[in-house]
């Protein structure tokens, strides 16, 4: 008897959840849903006239158009297929970058890599460039930009022990240089 009254007991939580809720039409709650999107629906259609939101505005408002900037004197020389690895080449290049021309001179001449002589030339070219083309004076330039690309790749083999061959990458490089006068302040 003790099992049967803790069945038919309102007190318990699944009876007691069926019997005090009222029962909910599945068929109710998406009518009420249909009739919001109804009114929204129904909202006055825009004028062609009227205005846009302020958000768009900023978008629509005519761009004022920036002053150009001083377009900056740069002398260029480039070297491609340079027979040095990237790699080793790139050393060099970061060494320079940014010195001017006396200097990097001076650090190229007295490098013990073999990647400052082509460097060196590449500088020395770009100066003249810039003396005989655009009428500076080479000794008041420095290296504003200088980069090392990859160029394409000799590939060998060499003959190994036991009939094998060993693949041999002979890397090139290509060099550009960027010179620009110095700015007085």
């Amino acid at each position: 008897m003790a099992l049967e009254k803790k069945q038919r007991d309102p007190s318990t939580k699944k009876e007691a959840g069926r019997k005090d809720e009222p029962k909910k039409d599945k068929k109710s709650a998406p009518k009420k849903a249909a009739s919001k999107k109804s009114s929204e629906k129904k909202a006055p259609a825009k004028k062609e006239g009227a205005k846009k939101p302020a958000a768009n505005a900023k978008k629509d408002a005519p761009k004022a158009k920036k002053a150009p900037k001083p377009a900056r004197l740069v002398v260029r020389a480039s070297s491609r297929y340079v027979r040095i690895a990237p790699r080793k080449a790139r050393l060099i290049a970061d060494q320079v970058r940014g010195l001017q021309i006396d200097k990097a001179r001076a650090l190229l001449q007295f490098s013990p890599r073999s990647a400052a002589q082509d460097i060196g030339k590449l500088i020395e070219s770009a100066a003249a460039n810039a003396e005989n083309n655009h009428d500076l004076v080479a000794d008041e330039m420095h290296v504003a930009e200088i980069t090392v690309d990859e160029g394409p790749t000799l590939r060998r083999y060499r003959p190994r022990a036991l009939g094998r061959a060993t693949p041999i990458n002979k890397r090139t490089s290509h060099i550009a240089v960027a010179l620009s006068p110095d700015e007085e302040i």
